[in-house]
């Protein structure tokens, strides 16, 4: 019955945000091409299906493939940040530096050296989740219990078994929070990447509707695109609640 309670919940939720959506297209009547009402979307996601399938499957790809990219690199960073401090007084500065530079500055320049492609897209997503990335690992690798440390030590651990057996599995709670935050930002990058320049993707067809003043069709990319992030999202969320169960929600809030 809970699971049952848990799954109506985020429908409720919808309907009644639907159902604002359509009182103010209709009763405040705002034109259609600023704000069109949920039936004029509903008609644009069917007759724009085609479409709409193919660019959320290029988006989800750049968004995957720089999920992955990014965490790879940013888990590698952390553990340099960490256990090196000569590296960790030249990183840091970069670290800083990139996330001080707003990503929709460096996006034309990532279209011109990596061009219209899926790579330039793939690498914006890569910057937009480095720094969680890192930072939550780093912290969680820094917090680890230090008596662990101490008990490791006393059976004559090696500081890899350490980090291996000890300190990793610590810092994993922390680690998987940063991956939530990096999985709900992602698309993002991809999306200012292909706004920048494209020919496929989410960001690519709202811009085109944007400029056609097709607004029906950019509110159905965009509810696409959070449909997708969503997905995404939960399902990274289920595989972290999988892997860490070890490590239970103590908040008392619905798992």
């Amino acid at each position: 019955m809970s699971r049952l309670a848990n799954a109506g919940r985020p429908m409720v939720t919808l309907a009644v945000l639907v159902l604002v959506w359509w009182i103010v297209s209709r009763g405040a009547a705002i034109p259609s091409y600023l704000l069109p009402d949920p039936a004029s979307v509903a008609r644009a996601l069917w007759s724009q299906r085609t479409l709409l399938m193919w660019s959320t499957f290029t988006t989800f790809s750049e968004t995957v493939l720089g999920l992955l990219i990014g965490t790879l690199l940013g888990a590698s960073c952390a553990l340099a940040i960490v256990f090196s401090p000569f590296l960790q007084r030249w990183l840091m500065p970069v670290l800083l530096v990139s996330q001080a530079v707003p990503v929709f500055a460096l996006a034309p320049l990532l279209v011109l050296w990596f061009g219209f492609g899926m790579s330039s897209k793939v690498v914006m997503a890569v910057l937009v989740i480095f720094f969680p990335i890192t930072a939550s690992l780093s912290d969680g690798l820094r917090r680890t219990d230090q008596g662990w440390i101490d008990l490791a030590r006393t059976m004559n651990a090696r500081p890899l078994s350490i980090l291996r057996h000890v300190r990793f599995p610590a810092a994993l709670p922390a680690f998987g929070s940063g991956l939530r935050v990096a999985t709900a930002i992602a698309p993002i990058g991809a999306v200012v990447g292909e706004w920048v320049g494209a020919s496929s993707g989410l960001g690519y067809v709202m811009l085109n509707a944007n400029a056609r003043i097709q607004t029906d069709v950019m509110f159905a990319a965009l509810l696409v695109l959070a449909m997708m992030t969503i997905l995404l999202w939960t399902a990274v969320d289920r595989l972290l609640r999988r892997l860490l169960h070890w490590a239970p929600d103590t908040t008392g809030g619905a798992g």
